[in-house]
């Protein structure tokens, strides 16, 4: 039996690791994951909305709502905290920015953008800059690209990142400088995002812990931006056991090996 097999939770990212951007979970994923489901507990952290997880995952999971209690979601980066009571989705905690918080990330990024010269895409779809509640998030491509363009936004992005990365770290960087006492971390693709300081997702796997009194050394946390400067590095911070995948297809054999060890 491998080891992650004996593992009482599995944490995964979203973006990038059981969906593709913003795009909504594939057939394939979601019956894995409901195998996954009547085995393990599961825990989601990822930076986007809890209307975008419902949307991009909750609702392609064709499982017994029995098994909704299995899981465990975290977005905006583990800023907020969702569980399934039987009946319906339950928030559990919420830790929201102010408004002079939001004010001073919408100015910190003006000028950042300023500062670098940036020249934004000849199109964006939605927001740029959107304000999340418990997160701030900057978008380069805007926040709806993926919703309506499909998989022709998902490229747009990758194309978008392959060219940016850097552009997007020293942006990041500069926006860091400018809020000493917040947390800037650059996500997957086109974002960067906003929280309080010391949130990531090593704070998530800490509030797993807390709340589901479950050890780290009993979870594992699987994503695909883990190494440095990725934003599922800080997973690390916590000892967790972490596996690493190039996309979702990595992912489904991870999740094959987990509920049937050979």
């Amino acid at each position: 039996m491998n080891k992650y097999a004996k593992k009482r939770l599995v944490v995964f990212d979203l973006d990038g690791t059981l969906t593709k951007t913003k795009s909504d979970i594939e057939p394939v994923m979601a019956q894995a994951m409901g195998a996954l489901l009547a085995r393990k507990k599961v825990a989601i952290i990822g930076g986007g909305t809890y209307r975008q997880f419902a949307k991009q995952l909750v609702a392609g999971l064709r499982v017994p709502k029995n098994l909704l209690a299995n899981l465990f979601l975290f977005p905006t980066t583990a800023t907020a905290f969702y569980r399934h009571d039987g009946r319906r989705w339950k928030k559990i905690y919420a830790i929201k920015l102010t408004k002079n918080e939001t004010v001073a990330i919408r100015r910190a990024f003006r000028d950042a953008l300023r500062e670098v010269r940036y020249v934004p895409p000849k199109q964006t779809y939605g927001r740029t800059i959107e304000n999340r509640g418990s997160q701030v998030t900057f978008s380069a491509l805007g926040q709806d690209v993926v919703a309506r363009l499909g998989a022709r936004g998902v490229k747009l992005k990758e194309e978008w990142k392959r060219k940016n990365d850097g552009l997007k770290l020293k942006i990041a960087r500069l926006v860091q400088e400018k809020l000493p006492g917040l947390e800037v971390r650059a996500a997957a693709f086109t974002s960067i995002d906003v929280t309080r300081k010391g949130i990531d997702k090593a704070y998530g796997i800490r509030q797993i812990q807390k709340i589901l009194h479950i050890p780290v050394k009993n979870m594992v946390f699987v994503g695909d931006a883990l190494g440095p400067g990725g934003n599922d590095h800080a997973a690390r911070k916590t000892g967790i056991d972490c596996v690493a995948v190039r996309g979702p297809e990595d992912t489904i054999k991870v999740i094959e090996k987990i509920i049937s060890p050979r």
